[in-house]
């Protein structure tokens, strides 16, 4: 049964918070270990949903996982005794898809159903399947199976123009590569700290790549690669959502350890857009106590806009956390979520709370506040809208309870246990039982 949190809002949160392993980062980078049959280290791994289900998958496939103490995990693809990924465990998470890339280029064939993962609205995989083509593979779809089969004699290098800036589609094109001796060039290519992650990962491993955290990656494969260990980065995505966190909530907050480079856009946003009281101080990211959210309109007081876009634009998982910050600000904004049809609707939750938004049409929202929040009744749809239901609850008045919470599961650690330490009141329990 799934569980829920009980939360207690309107009290103030105080102290730091020691972020987690990039969950985008973590689902690539243990997916390369398919790449070699020498044993891959990966240090500061997450231990959340999507990456105990990337784990049991590549366990299905005969991958050997040792847990090293901590979040530090040793992989060794050694023998991969399956071509066919489990149908099962793939409709959990849509990075099943990068299991792909390293398979073709590993045992050139794959067999896998279409990837799961959040429902959001459609989620394309054709810039991945183009991809493969261009490199010598041949895709076939059966929709009465509902399977794809990419089979390859033999891959090639080629010059390659993605038809979209795919974070995943990026990355298993990367990897499908990275086996192939000659030179792979992607244009279009996706630029996320995420991608820069994985690609030095790769170099570890034995495969040079110049024009890692630009748009076009020039890829020198090996016949062999060998092993490597690495350490993944921090969230971008959960040093967003505490900070979003630290805005609506009262009390001094110290995000630990983040790469400042990172969050010019992130910080753009929420500091010049919202007014959120922030600043870096060395390797953390401050929230202060003294917040007077409020809305920076545009030249001439014309509505602002706040959407997202590719690296190293503002990320489109952390909309759902802007938003959220917007009922509390002063003004009026424009939230435009430029990727998926289904992301915003979770807005009528925070209606039912007491927030002022108009949804124009699936892509946009108008906001307008500050709004009193009140405790409500609630479920998590997905990940990004599941925390910014918790960030909700936490502003409110009143006691809310978030049903579904395992959605959110799947991409923060041990979230209730960080938030009860800055003080939060936040309790998980069971769903009573259906009478």
């Amino acid at each position: 049964m799934n569980s829920r949190f009980i939360i207690q809002g309107s009290h103030p949160i105080q102290g730091s918070v020691q972020l987690s392993g990039n969950k985008n980062a973590a689902l690539p980078m243990l997916a390369a270990c398919l790449l070699t049959d020498e044993p891959v280290i990966l240090h500061n791994v997450p231990r959340i949903g999507d990456v105990n289900t990337m784990l049991a998958l590549l366990q299905h496939l005969g991958v050997r996982v040792i847990a090293n103490g901590g979040h530090s995990i040793t992989l060794q693809a050694q023998h991969i005794e399956t071509r066919r990924l489990s149908v099962e465990l793939c409709q959990k998470i849509r990075a099943s898809i990068l299991l792909a890339g390293p398979m073709l280029g590993r045992l050139g064939q794959v067999e896998l159903p279409p990837p799961g993962g959040d429902v959001i609205g459609r989620r394309r995989i054709d810039t991945h399947l183009l991809a493969f083509t261009r490199l010598g593979a041949k895709v076939d779809i059966d929709p009465a199976r509902q399977q794809i089969m990419i089979t390859a004699s033999k891959l090639h290098g080629a010059d390659m123009l993605l038809d979209e800036a795919s974070v995943t589609g990026t990355e298993n094109a990367l990897m499908a590569a990275a086996l192939i001796p000659e030179t792979t060039v992607i244009r279009n290519a996706a630029s996320e700290p995420h991608v820069q992650n994985l690609c030095r990962m790769l170099v570890g491993m034995g495969v040079e790549i110049e024009g890692i955290g630009s748009n076009t990656l020039h890829i020198q494969g090996a016949e062999r690669l060998h092993g490597v260990e690495c350490t993944i980065g921090p969230d971008l995505l959960e040093v967003g959502s505490f900070l979003g966190l630290g805005a609506v909530t009262p009390g001094t907050l110290r995000i630990k350890d983040i790469i400042p480079e990172d969050l010019r856009m992130v910080l753009h946003v929420f500091k010049e857009r919202l007014g959120v009281n922030c600043w870096v101080d060395g390797s953390d990211l401050v929230v202060g106590d003294e917040q007077n959210l409020r809305v920076m309109s545009d030249v001439g007081g014309a509505v602002p806009k706040v959407d997202d876009g590719p690296w190293p634009h503002f990320p489109a998982d952390l909309l759902s956390i802007a938003l959220v910050v917007a009922t509390q600000a002063e003004g009026t904004v424009l939230i435009h979520e430029k990727l998926f049809e289904s992301r915003l609707f979770f807005v009528d939750k925070l209606i039912t709370m007491g927030a002022r938004i108009v949804l124009c049409d699936p892509h946009r929202v108008v906001v307008v506040g500050p709004s009193q929040l009140y405790g409500q009744a609630l479920s998590s749809p997905d990940i990004r809208a599941g925390m910014a239901l918790v960030l909700a609850a936490l502003a409110a008045k009143g006691e809310s309870v978030i049903a579904n919470v395992g959605q959110i599961d799947r991409g923060y650690e041990n979230l209730e246990l960080k938030l009860q330490a800055l003080g939060a009141r936040i309790l998980r329990t069971q769903p009573h039982p259906v009478s």
